[in-house]
């Protein structure tokens, strides 16, 4: 039986064959929970469904919206399909398929 080194995302329970793209995804997750933790201080009333939809819509676009700030709004506006890295489903230990 081989063994095989996994890194496993506490924030979601996301399993990663590989450290780099298992960091990756933990940075982005706690870019998406540090918008909505700001959302939801900044904007009183709003439902916490909505600001942790928006806090996830700009963590998939971080770099997007980094450019946008850059001076070119116009980045924002561009199509974009954000692909999850790939992780073991802790069933079946396969790769997940794409974010919906």
């Amino acid at each position: 039986m081989a063994v095989i080194a996994v890194w496993l995302c506490d924030r979601d329970g996301s399993m990663f064959e590989d450290k780099k793209v298992a960091e990756e995804h933990d940075k982005y997750l706690e870019l998406a929970a540090n918008i909505t933790q700001l959302i939801e201080e900044n904007i009183p009333g709003i439902d916490e469904k909505y600001s942790e939809a928006i806090g996830i819509l700009l963590a998939q676009r971080r770099e997007l919206l980094a450019k946008a700030c850059k001076g070119k709004p116009d980045e924002l506006l561009q199509p974009f399909t954000y692909e999850k890295p790939v992780t073991l489903n802790s069933k079946t230990a396969t790769a997940t398929d794409k974010d919906d």
